[in-house]
């Protein structure tokens, strides 16, 4: 099936001529129309009629894009999101290590502090771990023979006696804490010199002094130092604080209750007290003050003077 052309557009020189006649107003239409905006208020009023339907034909579209961004921006928060916690982890972590490492720069500081006090050689030592066993109050310690640590090593820091190297191996050893069931300090009320004994009474128990009379001079408060009399523990380190006293006068003796001045749970670093009494005992230094009465010990460095220079 053929389709003719259409009658103003046979073939012929009239058609030629109404074609040229179309053209040329279609040019005059154009040229008026860019030269006065002659049709600006019909294409205007057009557009006002087809915007709707121009906004009807691209809602599918645009509600594709839509929620295509809602999805790709939730996902880029949630990934945000997770890194931004995990970044807080991380930093909170570094913020509990800088504070940590802090303690244990100053807690090393009082201990060299310590040696340059000493008149004998100490080992520095770092505490392991606590052995899983509830009866006894131990620690582990990272030197051990081959470090020329030895049986009976007193332990301390700047504070005080922490305990004894009571098992030894060749890079480790055990220390027996001042809570350690029937372990036993020789001590000395700083005060005035009364020489006892204080011994453990088990984990989370007081110490205790025993075998005294009822009459003995002790106060609550009073300091408690090692008398060196045993030849282990060198004299004039701090032990003790008496915390409760109670006396019975029908037994002719006293309970007397102390607790420790240093707490093995607040550091990981400690001396090791390489004392021989052949060669390192010397008398600790007393001295004293108008109103006060005072022995210095190692570790406590408040209104005492300084001993074991």
């Amino acid at each position: 099936m053929q389709h003719s052309a259409p009658p103003l557009f046979r073939q012929g020189v009239p058609a030629l001529l109404k074609l040229i006649v179309c053209l040329s107003i279609s040019i005059a239409l154009m040229l008026i129309d860019f030269r006065y905006k002659a049709l600006d208020p019909i294409r205007n009023n057009v557009n006002l009629i087809m915007r709707p339907l121009e906004h009807a034909m691209l809602f599918p579209r645009n509600a594709h894009e839509a929620i295509s961004e809602y999805f790709t921006t939730r996902g880029t928060l949630d990934k945000e999101n997770q890194e931004m916690k995990g970044r807080q982890a991380e930093l909170s972590l570094l913020a509990n290590q800088s504070e940590l490492l802090l303690v244990e720069n100053q807690n090393l500081r009082q201990l060299m502090d310590l040696q340059n006090h000493l008149s004998y050689k100490t080992l520095p030592v770092e505490i392991l771990f606590n052995p899983p066993n509830p009866i006894s109050q131990r620690i582990v310690i990272n030197r051990g023979s081959n470090d020329g640590l030895k049986l009976g090593n007193p332990i301390a820091n700047d504070s005080g006696i922490l305990g004894q190297v009571v098992r030894i191996y060749d890079r480790s050893a055990e220390v027996s804490l001042l809570e350690d069931r029937n372990f036993a300090v020789p001590v000395q009320v700083a005060r005035n010199g009364l020489r006892a004994a204080v011994f453990g009474a088990g984990r989370g128990n007081p110490l205790e002094l025993r075998y005294l009379p009822v009459a003995s001079d002790l106060e609550v408060g009073d300091i408690l130092i090692t008398s060196g009399i045993d030849g282990i523990y060198p004299p004039g380190f701090a032990v003790a604080v008496i915390s409760r006293i109670e006396r019975s006068a029908d037994k002719n003796s006293s309970n007397v209750f102390c607790v420790p001045v240093s707490p093995v749970n607040r550091y990981r670093q400690a001396l090791a007290l390489l004392y021989d009494p052949q060669w390192d005992a010397k008398p600790p230094t007393i001295t004293t003050t108008p109103g006060v009465n005072a022995t210095n010990t190692p570790g406590r460095r408040q209104t005492r003077s300084r001993g074991m220079q």
